[in-house]
């Protein structure tokens, strides 16, 4: 089978890279998120994706129009 050579010679530049390691801690967090913070980060959040695809979906028949 020929997939072998051609993975380990993918693999070749990955064996010299040093994969720095995540600082995960079980430890609860220093100064506690307040719910205000929560509701502003999830609405921020939200609105980030919600706000263009509204956008693009309001001026749809504009864009149907500019393309013929």
């Amino acid at each position: 089978m020929m997939l072998a050579p051609t993975v380990r010679l993918l693999q070749v530049p990955l064996r010299g890279w040093v994969v720095p390691r995540a600082h995960i801690s079980a430890k609860p967090a220093k100064t506690p998120t307040s719910p205000t913070e929560q509701a502003v980060g999830l609405s921020v959040t939200f609105l980030s994706f919600l706000i263009p695809a509204g956008w693009v979906l309001s001026h749809l028949e504009s864009y149907k129009k500019s393309a013929v």
